[in-house]
């Protein structure tokens, strides 16, 4: 696959529509077809799903080293001389676990008040950094919409847009769209993907995706490997190559340019 260095792919959409279970599996098929591309992978979910569903848990996260920051600027005992910004770079640097297919950074939560959005500014700053010396980064990002409203998705190549068959999925799918344009994230192709939806239902939701202004990459449907796996926490980059989301998800990948 033909990738410029410093690609972005980013996947949004409303809580609990498998946004993180797509992520995973997509990030199995790409390091798949290209085990020389260099794989940025970004939770910017405060829930920290990502990391469990793929089999490396993090002991560090950006909201854990944002909150130690906050603690020594609270209690005095961080040089006034210091940059904090600088600080909690070198911090989230430190928080990057590094596997032998792609490179993995959580952000975590974070506790006090105002360290929410000061971590989200440091860490769009430092995903814009990092990001270019990978040749692809994949972000999960937050459910819903806030992430946009805080520019936390920053300027990408694929917006990937996750729903489930329902008609909040689609309502907010459609609002992530509206609210990419309004806050002026540019994005190379935006991308409705229907998860759990079952054997043909393709046609309907490409109806659907067309009303609401979004292409549709194709569907997902239901994979009792999956939902096994998730529930006794297996990761999901070995999946086997044959079972139904996989292969969807390949199609997908091939259809947008991912494999």
């Amino acid at each position: 696959m033909p990738v410029r260095q410093g690609k972005v792919i980013s996947i949004s959409g409303k809580g609990g529509a498998g946004k993180t279970t797509v992520a995973a599996i997509l990030l199995k098929i790409i390091v798949q077809r290209n085990p020389s591309l260099s794989v940025l992978v970004v939770d910017a979910d405060p829930s920290t799903n990502l990391p469990d569903i793929l089999g490396y848990p993090v002991k560090k996260t950006v909201g854990m080293m944002a909150t130690d920051l906050k603690k020594k600027i609270a209690d005095g005992s961080l040089p006034p001389d210091i940059s904090k910004s600088d600080i909690l770079e070198a911090k989230v640097m430190e928080s990057l676990l590094e596997t032998p297919r792609f490179d993995l950074l959580a952000m975590g939560r974070t506790e006090g008040e105002g360290c929410y959005c000061f971590v989200n500014n440091v860490l769009t700053n430092v995903v814009d950094t990092l990001s270019k010396n990978y040749d692809l980064t994949l972000m999960d990002m937050e459910a819903g919409l806030e992430h946009l409203s805080r520019r936390t998705d920053r300027d990408v190549d694929i917006m990937l847009v996750v729903t489930d068959p329902s008609k909040m999925g689609l309502q907010t799918a459609a609002r992530i769209r509206d609210l990419a344009r309004e806050v002026h994230i540019k994005f190379g192709r935006i991308y409705l993907i229907g998860n759990l939806f079952p054997a043909g239902a393709e046609e309907a939701l490409r109806d659907r995706s067309k009303e609401i202004g979004l292409e549709l990459a194709g569907i997902v449907p239901p994979d009792p490997e999956v939902s096994r796996r998730n529930t006794i926490g297996q990761s999901l980059l070995d999946l086997p190559d044959q079972s139904p989301a996989v292969t969807a998800l390949r199609a997908i990948a091939t259809k947008i340019g991912l494999a």
